[in-house]
């Protein structure tokens, strides 16, 4: 199924939508896909390992709608969650054959995001569709534990703070970044980030107070919590809607973005020309983007 050479591997037939490296293993890639871009046939996660031979695919389990995004258990490192065209979200087992062991069924529509929080004692999940709403999970338990409505478009990307427990953001098709606290029934803060759809919104690992948009106007905005009224940064380059954005684990001003023009740029805000690289190793639009935990240079 999957053809390696070097630092590249190709899954036929399928698309990447998500990637996201293991918080255990060093060198292990989730990445969820799906056939005809997501429109109509099957889902697959993929999982990879790469070591000094190359990238090789290690398991992959398939599933009967697309597979928009993947996230890995903070407290077990077998188990993946995906979400799916179908609107639901399948739980994995990476050591066993088949799968999945659960699948929760609540999302009208499309689920597009899924995440695992990463702040200690809490075994939260939260998930982002099409339907406007988010849920949150606890995976032990067989229903959401509660939706979250204001969203007056698709939900693209729900990503959990990583400071503050208990807290995720939302971006979407609305023009919208949204904070919420899970103990809070309403939207904590709305921020009109862009004149464009929000494809991606990600936390910096440094500051509890900032986040980065993407968006379909090409751009890349810096939030300060404090005080929402104007960007703290503009990072302009890309030339078709930003897909994917995420701040590095190990530097504080550093973040990688990328785009359906093909390209991945990293970006450092704090300089004066903001753009440190563009990439262009792939052939098709690219959806799918991460940051390893275990290893500095690791994209």
């Amino acid at each position: 199924m999957g053809t390696a050479g070097g630092n590249a591997l190709r899954l036929p037939g399928l698309h990447g939508y998500a990637v996201e490296f293991s918080p255990y293993w060093p060198g292990r890639v989730a990445c969820a896909a799906a056939q005809y871009y997501g429109i109509a046939g099957c889902g697959t996660l993929a999982v990879l390992e790469q070591n000094e031979a190359g990238i090789f695919l290690l398991k992959s389990f398939d599933w009967n709608d697309g597979l928009f995004d993947v996230t890995w258990s903070e407290n077990n490192e077998h188990v993946l969650i995906t979400s799916s065209g179908d609107g639901s979200l399948q739980i994995w087992d990476t050591a066993k054959t088949k799968g999945p062991l659960q699948v929760y069924k609540e999302h009208t529509q499309e689920a597009y995001s899924v995440d695992w929080s990463q702040t200690r004692g809490e075994h939260l999940v939260v998930s982002g569709s099409w339907d406007q709403t988010a849920k949150l999970w606890d995976p032990a338990v067989g229903k959401s534990l509660s939706t979250f409505k204001g969203h007056e478009g698709v939900i693209y990307s729900t990503i959990w703070s990583p400071h503050i427990p208990g807290c995720f953001a939302s971006a979407s098709g609305d023009q919208t970044l949204r904070v919420w606290d899970v103990k809070a029934p309403g939207v904590k803060l709305v921020i009109p980030a862009h004149q464009a759809e929000i494809l991606s919104c990600d936390w910096c690992k440094y500051d509890e107070n900032l986040l980065v948009t993407g968006a379909v106007d090409c751009s890349l905005k810096g939030w300060d919590l404090r005080n929402i009224r104007q960007p703290v940064f503009v990072l302009l380059g890309h030339t078709y809607a930003i897909r994917r954005v995420k701040f590095s684990p190990f530097h504080a001003t550093l973040l990688a973005s990328c785009s359906y023009d093909f390209t991945v740029r990293f970006w450092d805000f704090s300089k004066p020309n903001p753009l440190l690289e563009t990439v262009e190793h792939h052939t098709e639009f690219t959806c799918g983007l991460d940051l390893s935990l275990h290893n500095r240079g690791q994209v």
